[in-house]
């Protein structure tokens, strides 16, 4: 590769700084070999060098969904990754992965398409009662997967008791734990000893229980539906079977409760009680415990029978056999009673004051979506809708821009490489067509991607979308 094609430059643009929101405008980046060499007036380039004039765009580092599943779930994985980069993602974090996925990346042979974000951080098989049946199984669970090469372990359906080792065991060896939180689990210990994110909320009932006037006897009561008597010894193939419950499970997990779970929300909800809240966030603001909302996952899941998601246009990006999984869904959703969907959609409102009351206390969040899977969660185009429904919560356009960008980087570490324009870092830009820091509307007004270097055009970006579409319709 030459020099002069290695090379791009955006000419006459405005520049967002992420860091405050201030704006140096008409100036040019250049980008040598996917990395930004130089910011600022007439910056000189090779003859031959891509050359992107864009005034009045305004350029912001690429956006980040840290929390997403595109890889090893089935289905057109190029595709979706594809769709993800159309709408302005340039880097996600795969949370689910198995040992293959780890060893593949550790020798070099995890490829993905040239028109993909970049794959930031990847865990093995989720942490579940099937292979943290024990105190040992779980350590030597989480052995196993730093050995391979996990960046971080998940819990997704573990007892409390066995949460508190794996993550003993992970902090040993230095890598974080993230994910769920196990029914009746001691939440501001989890918090205190180092659980670096939490998702969903904590999935389920979650961090619900802990802003209830109530909490104790909430807890129990979680704790309580979670007993479940295991086997000793490791069963064969249980990561598989593992996988095979999860699958069932992601499509839409609020479908698995029974009455005796919504009850123990509904106590929840009715004695939810601000000031908990409140001092739960300091709680979590003060340990360092990150926490990513997935509102949209949340809103589709207790609201699952909208008649909104069905008329979403951005429907056109889903596969036929996918519909109709999440026609199931709504189907199954249907079950519920009047009251007990009300619980639902109660809790999910408390869930957009608790968005605020985070952010008003300084706990850090990062934007995430649970796609792909999840009903009516849909690839590159849900991270668009999680945006919104964090500025209904209340949050303003430059923390939204932060969560997507800066911060991010801050929480893998990796500032020095991403989350702001600035030489040095990976050229990995979203081109806007108005201030994103003026209204979280104008997050959405993509008009341009550069990943690793390649500018993406506001047509290119419009066609990938429509082959997606077309071939959706077919499959």
């Amino acid at each position: 590769m030459t020099e002069a094609s290695s090379t791009v430059v955006l000419r006459r643009v405005t520049v967002v700084d992420t860091r405050d929101g201030s704006l140096r405008s008409d100036v040019d980046v250049r980008a040598d070999l996917g990395v930004i060499t130089e910011v600022g007036r007439d910056v000189a380039h090779p003859a031959g060098a891509r050359i992107v004039d864009a005034p009045g765009r305004y350029v912001v580092p690429g956006y980040n969904d840290m929390h997403a599943h595109p890889l090893g779930r089935g289905g057109d994985v190029a595709a979706t990754l594809e769709l993800m980069l159309a709408h302005g993602i340039t880097g996600f974090r795969q949370m689910h992965g198995d040992l293959n996925l780890l060893r593949a990346r550790a020798d070099g042979r995890l490829r993905l398409p040239e028109a993909s974000p970049a794959l930031l951080a990847m865990p093995g098989p989720l942490l579940t009662m099937l292979n943290t049946g024990t105190p040992e199984r779980a350590a030597a669970t989480v052995r196993e997967q730093v050995a391979a090469g996990a960046d971080f372990v998940k819990s997704a359906a573990m007892t409390r008791e066995r949460f508190f080792d794996a993550q003993a065991e992970a902090l040993r060896l230095g890598v974080p734990i993230v994910g769920h939180l196990p029914g009746g689990i001691d939440v501001l210990r989890a918090s205190r000893i180092g659980m670096r994110s939490i998702e969903h909320f904590g999935s389920g009932l979650g961090v619900l229980a802990c802003c209830s006037a109530e909490e104790d006897a909430i807890q129990r009561a979680a704790g309580a539906r979670q007993r479940l008597t295991l086997p000793s010894v490791r069963l064969p193939l249980a990561e598989k079977l593992a996988e095979r419950i999860m699958r069932r499970v992601v499509i839409n997990p609020v479908n698995l409760n029974k009455a005796a779970d919504v009850d123990i929300l509904d106590h929840a909800v009715r004695t939810f009680d601000r000031d908990h809240a409140r001092r739960l966030a300091e709680r979590f603001a003060a340990d360092g415990t990150w926490h990513v909302p997935t509102l949209i996952r949340q809103k589709t899941s207790k609201l699952c029978d909208d008649p909104g998601f069905a008329a979403d246009p951005d429907l056109r990006y889903v596969a036929p056999s996918a519909r109709k999984a999440w026609d199931g869904a709504v189907a199954r959703f249907g079950r519920f009673t009047a009251g007990q969907r009300e619980t639902l959609a109660r809790s999910h409102r408390y869930e957009y004051e608790l968005t605020r009351i985070f952010a008003d206390s300084g706990v850090r969040m990062l934007v995430g979506t649970d796609s792909s899977g999840a009903v009516w969660v849909i690839p590159g185009a849900a991270l668009h809708d999680e945006i919104d429904l964090l500025a209904e919560a209340g949050l303003a356009p430059l923390r939204l821009l932060q969560m997507l960008t800066v911060d991010a980087a801050e929480f893998l570490a990796a500032t020095d490489t991403m989350g702001t324009v600035e030489p040095g870092r990976n050229a990995d830009l979203v081109l806007l067509d108005a201030n994103p820091v003026a209204a979280a509307a104008n997050l959405h007004r993509v008009v341009g991607v550069v990943r690793s270097g390649r500018h993406y055009g506001v047509q290119e970006l419009a066609a990938m979308k429509d082959r997606i579409a077309a071939a959706r319709s077919v499959d």
